[in-house]
């Protein structure tokens, strides 16, 4: 069965954001007494959810507590420390001009994500963006986030792709039952290998609209 729709991760996948993840990080450290941690540090962190962030990588503060500092500092900083990655506005504005269902399913808070993919360019193609918000703070691996976008599009599991950068967008799609590719900076654990590995994000085009 051809693919209908796919559905996107956020972060390492269609924007580079590790910038200003890392700076309102590095805030809410600082605010608690602790010393700053590097981009490539934070990055190995990222992709469970907020709350996991704030208690991984501020320890000892209260998560509630932390998640808000994060919050208030990030609306500030993320348009202008976010970028898309190589590739990307191209070949979703492809995707879109052929009929192709598009979605975005990200850990990050809902009304980011959304303010995100339209300062980026790309609101008028994606027909939703979902955040665990959307589905009672579920955040991956949970798959109801997944399972909303499928919903939402109007499209069976056999029928979507999910496409993603890392273990937690496999197990996600693993749980919704659907195929899942990775982007080339994906990085997985043994035994936990998504569908496809794409070589360049633009070969998206030949595979799912050609």
């Amino acid at each position: 069965m051809p693919f209908r729709a796919a559905l996107f991760d956020f972060d390492g996948t269609l924007a580079d954001s590790f910038a200003a993840i890392t700076s309102s990080t590095n805030h809410v450290r600082r605010s608690y007494g602790l010393p700053p941690m590097t981009e490539a540090e934070v990055r190995g962190y990222v992709g469970f959810g907020l709350d996991k962030l704030m208690a991984d990588l501020v320890p000892g503060a209260p998560v509630g507590e932390a998640v808000a500092r994060y919050r208030e500092h990030h609306a500030g900083v993320m348009i202008a420390e976010t970028r898309l990655l190589p590739n990307v506005g191209d070949t979703i504005r492809a995707l879109a001009g052929r009929g192709l269902k598009l979605a975005v399913c990200s850990n990050k808070r809902v009304e980011f994500t959304r303010e995100l993919v339209r300062a980026l360019g790309l609101g008028d193609y994606f027909a939703y963006v979902l955040g665990p918000d959307d589905v009672g703070d579920r955040a991956k691996p949970d798959p109801a986030m997944l399972l909303e976008g499928l919903k939402r599009l109007e499209v069976s599991p056999a029928e979507a792709v999910y496409i993603g950068d890392m273990v937690v967008d496999v197990r996600t799609a693993r749980a919704a039952g659907v195929e899942v590719w990775l982007v080339p900076t994906g990085t997985t654990e043994p035994g936990e290998e998504p569908d496809r590995r794409l070589t360049s994000f633009d070969e998206l085009v030949a595979l799912l609209a050609g």
